[in-house]
């Protein structure tokens, strides 16, 4: 098993253990491929939700960028409610864990097609 696939089974573990949710491993792998080689960098795999301008890069590189969205309050509001999801208190949020949840809160799996 390749260092891609380990991480892709840690991040399914998150979204099993801390967010309740049963991932779709299909769009799970494809949302982690599409982080690039964020995920092997200790730093750039984690985002740092208590930092308003990570949130801002969050919504502006991946929200409006990548899955295409309008720029509105509504992508704060989201990107909240997923950090809560995941847990306030949850030190490390994974980047492909956060992506994967505001895929799904915004509907945007198509993008991943």
């Amino acid at each position: 098993m390749g260092k891609r696939d380990q991480l892709i089974e840690k991040y399914a573990e998150d979204l099993k253990s801390k967010c309740g949710v049963e991932p779709d491993m299909d769009l799970l792998t494809k949302v982690t491929i599409g982080c690039g080689p964020s995920i092997y960098n200790e730093d750039s795999s984690i985002v740092a939700a208590t930092q308003p301008g990570e949130l801002e890069t969050v919504k502006t590189n991946f929200l409006v960028k990548k899955l295409g969205l309008a720029e509105g309050p509504e992508l704060m509001e989201g990107i909240e409610k997923v950090i809560e999801t995941y847990g306030r208190s949850e030190r490390h949020k994974h980047r492909a864990v956060v992506y994967y949840l505001l895929t799904r809160h915004f509907g945007r799996e198509s993008v991943y097609s």
